[in-house]
């Protein structure tokens, strides 16, 4: 039997408990705690332009955090070579046999010269142009820019531009198994993924096909965020994220298993 002291000490412990719950109730709501936390969440974002770029690589990826951007302190910079308004129209003739004009542009806010030097997340998407005869102006950037960043996101082809960079060499990646062999001969020292939607190596994310930029950046909503933050952000975007191991493409264009996650 407990004495008359222990009796008071655990009615107190029991008070002060309770009274910590009741101060503390309106901070429990998962997201506020998510913001509360606000001091280590990354919040300069860069993206890389290029001519014959694949718009769905950005948006894919920017659009989910664009819906934080209301409710953290989120900066986005798109990155060029120079500031001359970016064309997503393939630079070679050939691959725009029909003379099409279907070609939206993008403006950068900033040269690679002139990058930010606090941008702590850089994007790389894919598209033709990562087929141009010289990439090096970008191939430069990610490299020297990668030992200063928290993240990188490879998207799609974009693999081939991050590859060339020699960032990848000894990591693990994935890319778009249409152009698998092309992308995949950029990079003999990369440890490429297939099947794969998305690989995670250190702080490199890399996914597969463009559509695939969308479940790669919820799948690092939630490691950053957490989960109820990518809940809310799926929900405003009515998106149901497939898993990291979904890829029927890899069979489709007969790409010989390469390895696990």
């Amino acid at each position: 039997m407990k004495t008359f002291q222990e009796l008071v000490l655990a009615s107190l412990s029991l008070i002060l408990a309770m009274a910590s719950v009741i101060e503390a109730s309106p901070l429990e709501h998962p997201l506020i705690k998510s913001r509360q936390a606000n001091e280590t969440m990354p919040k300069n974002f860069g993206v890389v332009i290029f001519r014959g770029m694949v718009l769905q690589d950005m948006v894919g990826v920017v659009d989910p955090l664009q819906i934080l951007a209301h409710e953290f302190p989120m900066n986005l910079y798109l990155l060029a070579e120079t500031l001359d308004p970016v064309t997503t129209e393939p630079g070679s003739p050939a691959m725009n046999a029909h003379n099409s004009s279907f070609w939206p542009t993008i403006n950068p806010t900033h040269t690679f010269a002139t990058a930010p030097d606090d941008m702590e997340v850089l994007i790389v998407p894919g598209g033709p142009g990562v087929r141009a005869p010289d990439v090096s102006p970008i191939t430069d950037f990610i490299r020297d820019r990668y030992p200063k960043l928290r993240y990188l996101f490879s998207i799609c082809t974009g693999g081939a531009l991050v590859a060339k960079s020699g960032v990848l060499d000894g990591r693990k990646a994935t890319t778009n198994k249409e152009g698998w062999s092309t992308i995949t001969s950029y990079g003999p020292n990369v440890k490429w993924v297939s099947p794969a939607r998305w690989v995670v190596d250190g702080n490199i994310w890399s996914s597969s096909g463009s559509t695939a930029s969308l479940d790669i950046v919820f799948a690092w909503i939630k490691y950053i965020y957490g989960e109820k933050w990518a809940e809310t952000v799926m929900d405003k975007a009515e998106y149901v994220p497939r898993p990291q191991d979904f890829d029927p493409f890899a069979a489709k264009f007969n790409i010989t298993p390469t390895g696990s996650l």
